[in-house]
């Protein structure tokens, strides 16, 4: 199942993993390197609509982010967002947070308002090549 917000972020181009109730895709603008968005697959526009299942599905979705950075890219910290303003179905932004710039595919990543709330407006240009290499970074790096 697919719903229009998923389609707007990219899926199945920027899937880095399936769940049962949930994907995590790539964003193609990266706010910090490995921003991405984990979207329901169910057509619900409201939290209080997504079922119990897969609302408990979260928390293992959560730690497997924080492992495969973890064998990346080594975040300080990370930032879920659930902001809906513009996209209509749920859905969270994830922005892995650095003290320090990172390199990746040739390009530096400063997270540059650290460490205060993150500047959503703030993106670091990619190429469609350089997401290609962080996408095959994270689904190699994704617990099985």
């Amino acid at each position: 199942m697919t719903n229009p917000t998923m389609k707007k972020f990219g899926y199945p181009d920027t899937l880095i993993h399936d769940y049962s109730h949930w994907v995590v895709l790539l964003r193609n603008d990266q706010i910090t390197l490995g921003s991405l968005v984990v979207a329901e697959k169910s057509p619900a526009t409201s939290l209080s609509a997504v079922e119990p299942r897969a609302l408990a599905e979260l928390a293992s979705i959560a730690g497997d982010i924080e492992a495969a950075f973890a064998r990346t890219f080594q975040p300080d910290k990370f930032n879920y967002l659930m902001l809906m303003m513009v996209d209509p179905n749920v859905h969270f932004h994830v922005l892995p947070r650095y003290s320090g710039a990172r390199e990746c595919a040739g390009v530096t990543f400063e997270d540059r308002a650290w460490p205060k709330a993150p500047s959503i407006g703030n993106v670091t240009p990619t190429t469609l090549a350089q997401r290609e290499v962080i996408l095959g970074l994270l689904r190699d790096a994704w617990p099985s």
